[in-house]
């Protein structure tokens, strides 16, 4: 159990970074499949920036909690990341975005996520 915690906990960290990434330097198709598409050469390119920038930081903070404080802290961020996805949930419905990206990328995303720390709240 305890390679597949640090398996998951690592690749959703990873995948953080990725979107970050993806946000730099592919604006409008990752806003697009966040599900609020936006157009980076107008006024939503400082929101497609934060974005990215936010997604990036954490998944760099959590490769760092997990390298260096151990499976423990990295399940209490990961508590606390969650919130981001379930909140991105609600953003994506209140802007008119679809349920299916809603509940099938956002909502899944915090289950996911909420796995994984239980996952790491149970490594010995």
């Amino acid at each position: 159990m305890t390679v597949t915690a640090y398996t998951l906990a690592a690749l959703l960290d990873l995948f953080c970074v990725f979107l970050g990434y993806r946000f730099w330097f592919q604006p409008a198709s990752a806003a697009a499949g966040y599900g609020v598409p936006a157009d980076p050469r107008g006024e939503a390119g400082a929101y497609l920036s934060v974005k990215g920038l936010r997604d990036g930081t954490f998944g760099l903070a959590g490769l760092a909690v997990l390298a260096f404080a151990g499976a423990r802290a990295e399940a209490w961020f990961m508590v606390c990341v969650a919130l981001i996805p379930l909140v991105d949930t609600l953003i994506v419905l209140r802007h008119g975005g679809a349920k299916a990206v809603a509940f099938g990328i956002h909502f899944a995303t915090a289950v996911v996520v909420l796995i994984s720390a239980g996952l790491l709240f149970a490594v010995r």
